[in-house]
């Protein structure tokens, strides 16, 4: 199979890097200067193990690659990015064994939804007949053009993966047996989306990070207990089943420790690093927007996580500098 990474940042080029350093063929989807570097230099890869250059094959969309039925697309950017590329990937024509149209990537090709949030399977579903959600649990830092790192080790993350809304398959079997190939841990599961609600929970923190820094005690702690009180409840008055943080850790035990890289500091997590390159944008709506919409929904209250979902959109529009939210504003956040 040859995997073609829609999204080269952190994520993306982590998933693409590793599986070309295994031998897979890969090909990396990017733009604008993260693209140039790409094409000009390859992807400089910082793990444990080093740093190198990796001559990975890059684009910057479909309409420079032919699609065959042995492709698998990998889609692995912020949610708000989703759309665009789903509508503009699908129709893509896929060319059979023969060489002839066998018809369109949305009727015919695997799509797996490495992402936070869980609003891209939804998304993907209405363009593409087979879709696949993974549940990213992978520490990794892409602030600068064709540049990526990722700390974790021995593994550089844990991918569970199956097919969307539920269920398993071959291809699911196939795609998971090439990322445990590739200095990953890839369970399958049928219940894919527990985990991704479960991992929905943890990420509602990123947009605290992103606007008040480290949640590393006092008040950030204690706001960060409040948006989880939140989540919770909400999905709870959802009737939507999450895997407990006991299980989690059972099944994560010790195969991804955080390593110190040579030369690469690590900032924040996936809004902080959007603050940080001052992307416009960030990915709030839906994350901690997620809680807020089921809380509407099922008439549950979320006044904390609809703070920072507006203040994290607030400091992506306006270049807020990360972590710059200050502490009466934070501390305010808990009168709610």
């Amino acid at each position: 199979m040859r995997y073609l990474i829609i999204g080269a940042g952190a994520v993306g080029g982590t998933i693409g890097g590793r599986l070309y350093e295994s031998g897979h063929p890969v090909v990396l989807v990017a733009r604008g200067e993260h693209l140039a570097a790409l094409r000009g230099e390859g992807l400089r890869f910082t793990t444990p193990e080093g740093t190198r250059l990796l001559p990975v094959p890059a684009v910057g969309g479909p309409a420079e690659v032919t699609l065959t039925t042995e492709d698998v697309l990998v889609l692995a950017v912020k949610t708000q990015h989703s759309q665009a590329l789903l509508d503009e990937w699908s129709v893509r024509p896929v060319s059979g064994p023969d060489g002839r149209p066998a018809g369109t990537a949305g009727e015919l090709l695997p799509l797996v939804c490495a992402q936070n949030g869980v609003e891209n399977e939804r998304l993907a579903l209405r363009r593409f007949r087979r879709v696949y959600a993974m549940c990213v649990w992978l520490p990794s830092t892409h602030l600068a053009p064709g540049r990526v790192s990722a700390a974790g080790s021995p593994c550089s993350g844990m991918l569970h993966l199956g097919c969307f809304p539920s269920g398993t398959d071959d291809t699911a079997a196939a795609i998971a047996a090439d990322l445990a190939a590739s200095h990953f841990d890839a369970p399958v599961t049928a219940e894919v989306m527990a985990w991704k609600y479960a991992k929905l929970l943890g990420n509602l923190g990123n947009a605290l990070e992103a606007v008040a820094g480290p949640i590393d005690g006092g008040t950030r702690t204690a706001v960060w207990r409040r948006v989880q009180e939140e989540g919770r409840a909400a999905l709870a008055a959802a009737g939507i089943a999450s895997v407990g943080a006991e299980q989690q850790r059972a099944t994560r035990g010790d195969r991804i420790t955080l390593l110190p890289l040579p030369g690469e500091e690590r900032g924040g997590g996936s809004s902080w690093q959007s603050l940080a390159r001052g992307t416009g944008d960030i990915e709030a709506d839906h994350l901690n927007g997620e809680i807020v919409l089921l809380g509407r929904l099922h008439g549950v209250p979320t006044p904390v996580n609809a703070a920072l979902q507006r203040l994290a959109n607030e400091f992506a529009r306006t270049g807020r500098a990360p972590g710059s939210l200050p502490e009466a504003e934070l501390t305010a956040l808990l009168d709610l």
